[in-house]
C-alpha cells in the first residue's frame, strides 16, 4: 500500500506538539481507513488550530463557482476560512489569516490537470504563509493520472487564471507536492518549505494499485475514471453544451437538445483516437445546463487507459461538433472562475488558439503538433522538482 504523507505525518504526530498551525484540507483529506485528517491529527493529540478549505468547501458540499462559507467545524468547534468567496480576492488568504500561527499544513487531493483549482489554492495559501513567516508542510499524495505522461500546450502569457494559474501543460504528470516544490523554487519561498513525500507510491502507478480509498475531491469528481476524462471533458464546461454535470457520470457525458447521436459517434470514430470508444446516448441533466432537458450526444468510453489522450480526445470532440452542429456549439457568455474579460475556452486551453482554430476550421492539426515542444520543455524545467523517480515516457 502506498503510504500517504497523512499518515506517515500521524506516526510522527510529535512533530507539531506545540506547534499552531492551520490545515488546508478538504472531504478527499482522509486516513487509509477513511478518517478525516482533522479529526486524526485531534486524536494523535495535535489539534489544528484553524481549518482552511478551498474551492467546494471544507466538506465538499458546493457546486462549481458557488461560493463556500466559513464556519466551525461540528466535530471539534475549530474555525473554518474559505478560501472561496463572491470575488477573485477569496481566493488567497488575507494577511491577518496567519497571525499567531508558525505553520500551515496543507492535505489536499489532486487530479493531475492544469485546471483543477486545488492546486493554486494550495500554492497561493502557502506563498502567504510564508510572507507571513510561517512554515509550509505539504502532505503528499498521488496525481491519479500518474506521473510520467504529459499532455498539452504550455499557457501563454496573459492567459493565467485560478483555473491556469501555472506555467505547465493540462495533464503535468506531478503531485501536489511537486508543484509547490515547482513554485516554492520559481517564488523563492522554498526554505520555508517541507514534502512529506508518499512511501510506496511510483508515478507509473494506476489508482488500484495505491490500494487507497478514492473519495471524491469535488461533487462532480465521484471516481478516479472521472478524473481520467476530465483533463479533456472540462472543456467543455467553455460552451453551452452540457459535460455531463447533474448526472451521475460528469465529463463522461456529453451533450445538448439537437445533436444526432449516431452522426457524432461516427464522426469521432473516424479520427481514431486511442484507448477510447464512444457510445451514442441520451440523458437528462437534473441541475446546472440544460437541467430537466434530455441531451443527446455521447459518452465517453475509455478502454485503455494507458493508450488514452484525455486532452486531444477533448479537443477531437469539440472539433467533431463544430463541424456537425455549429449552430449547437456555443461558447460561454458568462463570467467564469471571475473572468470577464477573456473567453472561458481561451482560459483553459491557455491561449485562443483552439478556439481560433475551431471557429475557422483551420489550424487544429498544427496547434495539437505543437504539443510535442511544449512537453519536451515542461519535462526540461520540471526535472529540479521531481521527488520520485521518473522513466519518462513521450
Amino acid at each position: 500500500m502506498v503510504i500517504t504523507g497523512l499518515a506517515r505525518l500521524l506516526a510522527d504526530p510529535s512533530r507539531l506538539n506545540g506547534r499552531p498551525y492551520a490545515l488546508l484540507a478538504h472531504g478527499a483529506s482522509v486516513t487509509s481507513r477513511a478518517e478525516p485528517a482533522h479529526l486524526a491529527l485531534t486524536r494523535a493529540g495535535s489539534p489544528p488550530a484553524a481549518l482552511l478549505g478551498p474551492e467546494h468547501g471544507y466538506y465538499g458540499i458546493e457546486q462549481d463557482m458557488v461560493a463556500a462559507a466559513g464556519g466551525s467545524d461540528p466535530w471539534t468547534g475549530l474555525p473554518i476560512l474559505s478560501l472561496y468567496g463572491d470575488d477573485e480576492g477569496s481566493l488567497r488568504p488575507r494577511p491577518d489569516t496567519f497571525a499567531g500561527l508558525d505553520l500551515l499544513v496543507i492535505d489536499l487531493q489532486d487530479v493531475g490537470s492544469r485546471y483543477y483549482t486545488y492546486a493554486a489554492t494550495a500554492v497561493w495559501a502557502a506563498e502567504a504563509a510564508a510572507a507571513a513567516g510561517c512554515q509550509v508542510w505539504v502532505l503528499d499524495r498521488p496525481n491519479p493520472l500518474g506521473g510520467e505522461i504529459i499532455e498539452g500546450n504550455l499557457p501563454e502569457p496573459g492567459y493565467e487564471s485560478f483555473v491556469g494559474a501555472f506555467d505547465m501543460p493540462v495533464r503535468h504528470g506531478l503531485t501536489l507536492g511537486e508543484i509547490a516544490t515547482y513554485q516554492a523554487v520559481q517564488g523563492g519561498w522554498q526554505e520555508a518549505l517541507e514534502v512529506w513525500t508518499l512511501a510506496g507510491w511510483r508515478p507509473s502507478m494506476r489508482w488500484p494499485e495505491t490500494h487507497l480509498p478514492w473519495i471524491a475531491p469535488s461533487p462532480n469528481m465521484p471516481t478516479v475514471a472521472t478524473a481520467l476524462v476530465y483533463p479533456g471533458g472540462c472543456l467543455i464546461e467553455a460552451t453551452d453544451l452540457s459535460e455531463g454535470r447533474g448526472t451521475t457520470r460528469p465529463f463522461q457525458l456529453i451533450g445538448a437538445p439537437g445533436i444526432d447521436p449516431p452522426a457524432l459517434a461516427e464522426r469521432l470514430r473516424r479520427r481514431s483516437l486511442p484507448g477510447v470508444r464512444f457510445l451514442p446516448t441520451y440523458f437528462r441533466p437534473q441541475f446546472q445546463k440544460h437541467a430537466g432537458e434530455v441531451c443527446a450526444g455521447v459518452e465517453i468510453v475509455v478502454v485503455d487507459d494507458a493508450a488514452f489522450e484525455p486532452l486531444r480526445t477533448g479537443v477531437e470532440l469539440l472539433a467533431a461538433l463544430a463541424e456537425l452542429v455549429p449552430e449547437v456549439l456555443r461558447w460561454r457568455e458568462k463570467p467564469y472562475e471571475f473572468v470577464t474579460d477573456r473567453p472561458a475556452l481561451d482560459l483553459l486551453a491557455g491561449g485562443p488558439a483552439l478556439r481560433r482554430a475551431l471557429e475557422s476550421g483551420e489550424g487544429l492539426n498544427e496547434w495539437i503538433a505543437s504539443w510535442a515542444a511544449d512537453e519536451a520543455e515542461f519535462r526540461r524545467r520540471r526535472r529540479p522538482a521531481l521527488l520520485y523517480p521518473r522513466e519518462e515516457r513521450p
